[in-house]
């Protein structure tokens, strides 16, 4: 059972107290139903993530852009951009998406561990992958996402800077 967010939990605080406070009046605060509903919503965006990280490990490109939007940004974490390479829309995101695959042909993303918060959420991994040349990456890193209408909207990739491995 995951805990309920510090925010709703003082939303409810105030509302009791206010409540105590000001007899005979109403106060508009999240009930138990809505609270649920809202976890739910993230559970399901969690397990979004899990499939989409599973998709990655698959290099399976058609999943993963199922579970982006049509106009979604993927935020690379190098590029000559001060965000990375910013590829946007269904084709750029694919082609982008595939040059991982084509760049590392064994990448894989370990350790993943997925947290969502309304409309936000977090994935942490390890990369491993093999170059083409034969050098040998392993790097920590993490993705944010915004999500819209149950899809990630915006993929934007961070990971620890180490040169690759012979």
């Amino acid at each position: 059972m995951r805990p309920i967010p510090s925010l709703v939990l003082i939303a409810l605080a105030c509302g009791v107290v206010w409540s105590a406070i000001t007899p005979g009046r109403t106060v508009a605060h999240p009930n138990v139903r809505s609270v649920q509903s809202m976890q739910a919503s993230e559970r399901d965006l969690e397990k979004l993530l899990a499939a989409f990280a599973d998709a990655w490990n698959r290099h399976d490109v058609d999943l993963l852009m199922s579970m982006m939007t049509d106009d979604g940004v993927f935020e690379a974490s190098g590029g000559n951009e001060v965000n990375g390479e910013r590829h946007e829309g269904k084709e750029a995101v694919r082609a982008a998406f595939a040059a991982v695959f084509a760049q590392y042909p064994d990448a894989r993303w370990g350790n993943a561990r997925h947290f969502v918060t309304g409309d936000r959420g977090v994935s942490e991994w390890t990369f491993t992958g093999t170059m083409r040349d034969g050098r040998r990456v392993e790097v920590t890193g993490c993705d944010l996402f915004t999500f819209r209408d149950g899809k990630i909207a915006v993929k934007n990739s961070f990971r620890k800077n180490r040169p690759p491995r012979t």
